[in-house]
């Protein structure tokens, strides 16, 4: 590169690199002012409310997402109609006799099971994102129901318990439809796995604990099974010898279910090759075990019906079931009902949100698609909208059966669609049977449904060695629920789940970092890495951190900066920085009285205390802001204050303030607003970053690069240095053309555009921060000594 590029460089203020090597290339930092300056502009309040009110496109997708079917029913296939059918089919002997079971659970009769299930699997499949969640009546919220109607009940005896929980049922569908309509299905996601699990676990141990006195036929001994769970596992164990000929049917019966799953599991894992036999086997073992006690129940029983003269049966039936809907109404909306059971529909409408959410989630997870929450949540409330014109009451999505579905090989939700014929088939062509079923064989089918949702002693192990606080909120979960109840134990999971959020956000601590120097094994590259000095991330204690500067801080936030912990990051600072720096200026007191009393100094001053006060003057900080998504006006404005607090420390200097690595435009602009973007040192000779885009040759247009991106964008003015730029442009065209005329060949140069905004003080990351920083202050120090020498001469 010969003179003329380099005094058109210079006129550039562009330092030419030694070396082809040292060419910048990747956006290191030079000390330059730009031929093409780059100022970032900042965000306005039209941009952001265009980015959060939909456009028509946006609009018309939200109307489409709405009936998600659409996007996938006209392609349906003859190969996914023998997956859907295998699938529904095996679901729907399932749902059959669980719908039953769980209806007994909720204290209604076992039709009424029938009907939730058959609205859940039929409605679903249209607003379905989920192609393996099964919706339908579920344990937990069919004891929620049951505690809510035994309560209401009394209150209200000419209203049957079925309407009261129809409109229940509508009311916890429109909430959960209303939160689907307006896309907040994220709120989801402020419920923990280990709330979750709580809830589940606790759940789960309540229902097995109300169920097993119907196991073993003592339900009638005179106790309440729907108070605490610990007081019913001791009025269970104190009329344990009250048991009588049901335990003969349901602990069989639930032994059955434990052999037979085992059994196929084994089978599984010692004959891989028919794995699906084996797993077909085990999922019917429910349908299996209730039509095998169904015929020994007929056997015994069918003398004993006790009807017509005939003598009691020998155990507990579910007896008559009416065939058909025989209860399909307009839901009864009686605002005495509502208001009593209003101060249940939290708990309600969680139950609803969590069991569905977090089993359409973890399933789209291992089958490899995405479900849209706010979706889901629609789904949800439009079965139990319309449930309740049928006969039902509020149903969620179902673990155990959307297990089953899931590994049956389901392809698409229509197979909710078989699973709702197998059930009409059910309720018109099977009711003769269902009389005969024995409610302690439908307890047992209860227990060993539930008794799955129990988190293994492994997996909470696991909790703990990830971290012990979830492990203690989840213990602390499962004592709440079995003292008191299930709802209580939800608030209080959630609650605490909560307040350690919080916590965590207001309570973040930020660090301070060191620079070390590392590089790889062969030596070629090297580079700067920046560590907490106190080494709390886990790096080798035995590095020492250097500070990149006598008197300049390098401080990473490590959550966002906002109302909740900014006063937390700021004493973090402040108390770091008085520690380990001195007041350029001490206040010296005539008197002891003359102090504030707040300022711990010395009573008088000694010369020799100050000379031995080795600890440098603050200079600067610069704050790593890479994990900050987030500001608000509490925190700039402590952030302003926590600035002038540092200045008056290091007063009568000045002190630097430099942030790297904002990743938001509006993060820049609040900081912006409030000047902390504006070096206090206005001496400084600006560091900015900058990238090669391009090279360019004098035999062309100087405003257009040679990979055609178009021309260079000019201003009369560079907004840097205030240098004119089309005079320079006269005068480099001048001296190319006398070069031109001297016979000597046209040069070529590369062209530089800042990465960031020239000015202000954002950098791009951390090293980019400090070189600016210690180019200033030896820029300062220089002129400082030059201006001392100057007054020396002169004297």
């Amino acid at each position: 590169m010969n003179a003329k590029i380099d005094k058109f460089l210079q006129k550039l203020g562009i330092e030419r690199p030694e070396g082809e090597h040292d060419r910048v290339t990747r956006g290191e930092s030079i000390a330059s002012n730009f031929a093409d300056p780059f100022v970032e502009p900042d965000p306005t309040v039209g941009e952001w409310f265009q980015e959060k009110l939909p456009n028509r496109h946006e609009f018309g997708q939200y109307c489409l997402d709405l009936l998600p079917f659409l996007r996938w029913v006209h392609r349906y296939n003859l190969q996914w109609l023998i997956g859907d059918l295998i699938a529904g089919i095996t679901v729907g002997a399932v749902v059959v006799p669980q719908g039953m079971a769980y209806a007994e659970l909720a204290g209604l009769e076992p039709q009424f099971g029938l009907y939730s299930s058959f609205v859940g699997v039929i409605v679903y499949w249209f607003f379905a994102t989920s192609k393996d969640i099964t919706i339908g009546p579920v344990a937990v919220m069919s004891t929620l129901v049951g505690e809510i109607l035994q309560e209401l009940s009394p209150k209200f005896p000419d209203i049957p318990d079925y309407k009261i929980a129809g409109s229940l049922a509508v009311i916890t569908g429109a909430i959960v439809f209303f939160m689907g309509l307006i896309r907040v299905g994220w709120i989801v996601d402020f419920i923990p796995l280990p709330a979750i699990a709580a809830f589940m676990t606790g759940s789960s141990i309540t229902i097995i604990a109300g169920q097993v006195p119907s196991l073993l036929g003592n339900k009638d001994a005179g106790f309440d099974t729907n108070g605490a769970t610990y007081m019913t596992i001791i009025k269970t164990l104190k009329h344990l010898p009250e048991s009588n000929i049901n335990a003969a049917m349901g602990v069989t019966s639930l032994f059955l279910l434990y052999l037979l799953r085992e059994t196929c599991t084994y089978c599984a894992k010692r004959w891989p090759n028919k794995k699906k036999i084996w797993f077909f086997a085990n999922t019917l073992r429910t349908v299996f075990v209730i039509l095998l006690y169904t015929l020994i129940s007929w056997l015994v029983n069918r003398h004993r019906r006790g009807v017509d003269g005939q003598s009691e049966p020998l155990f507990d039936l579910i007896g008559t079931v009416p065939r058909g809907f025989k209860n399909m109404n307009v839901p009864t909306m009686n605002a005495d009902v509502i208001r009593n059971y209003v101060g249940h529909l939290p708990g309600a409408v969680i139950v609803l949100l969590i069991e569905h959410i977090a089993i359409s989630k973890s399933f789209g997870r291992v089958n490899n698609y995405t479900i849209n929450p706010s979706q889901e949540l629609i789904a949800i409330g439009v079965t139990n909208l319309i449930g309740p014109f049928f006969g039902a009451y509020p149903a969620t999505g179902s673990f155990s059966r959307t297990a089953i579905k899931s590994k049956a090989g389901v392809r698409t939700p229509f197979a909710g669609v078989i699973t709702g014929v197998l059930i009409l088939l059910a309720i018109y062509a099977l009711t003769a049977v269902f009389f005969y079923i024995s409610k302690a064989v439908l307890a047992a089918v209860i227990i060993h449904a539930v008794g799955d949702l129990i988190l293994p002693i492994g997996q909470l192990y696991a909790f703990w060695k990830v971290s012990p606080l979830d492990a203690l909120i989840f213990v602390g979960g499962v004592i709440i629920i079995i003292f008191t109840s299930i709802e209580i134990g939800i608030y209080v999971t959630v609650c605490v789940s909560a307040a350690v959020l919080l916590f965590r956000i207001a309570k973040a601590h930020g660090e301070f970092l060191g620079r070390i120097k590392v590089q790889t094994i062969n030596g070629k590259d090297q580079r700067n890495i920046w560590l907490p000095e106190n080494h709390q991330d886990g790096s080798n204690p035995l590095l020492s951190v250097q500070s990149p500067y006598p008197g300049v801080f390098v401080y990473r936030f490590t959550e966002s900066f906002i109302y909740a912990n900014a006063n937390h990051y700021t004493d973090e600072v402040v108390d770091y920085i008085k520690r380990a720096t001195r007041k350029t200026h001490v206040d010296v007191f005539a008197k002891a009285g003359d102090r504030p009393w707040n300022d711990p100094g010395p009573r008088k001053f000694n010369p020799d205390t100050i000379a031995e006060d080795t600890r440098p003057t603050l200079k600067a900080i610069i704050f790593d802001m890479s994990s900050v998504t987030h500001v608000d006006v509490t925190s700039t404005q402590v952030l302003v204050d926590v600035k002038n607090q540092l200045d008056r420390w290091a007063s009568p200097d000045t002190v630097q303030w430099h942030f790297a690595g904002i990743r938001d435009r509006w993060i820049k602009r609040a900081l912006a607003a409030i000047k902390m973007h504006e070096t206090t040192s206005v001496k400084a000779k600006p560091l900015f970053s900058v990238a090669e885009v391009g090279q360019f040759s004098s035999e062309n247009d100087a405003t257009v690069n040679n990979e055609g991106q178009g021309p260079i964008p000019t201003q009369k003015e560079d907004i840097e240095t205030g240098i004119n730029v089309e005079r320079q442009q006269q005068q480099d065209e001048q001296e190319q053309q006398e070069a031109e005329n001297a016979g000597r060949n046209s040069y070529s140069y590369h062209r530089y555009l800042p990465v960031l905004g020239v000015d202000r003080a954002f950098h791009p990351d951390v090293d980019s921060a400090v070189r600016a920083v210690i180019d200033t202050l030896e820029q300062d120090r220089i002129e400082q000594e030059e201006h001392k020498s100057s007054s020396d001469l002169a004297s």
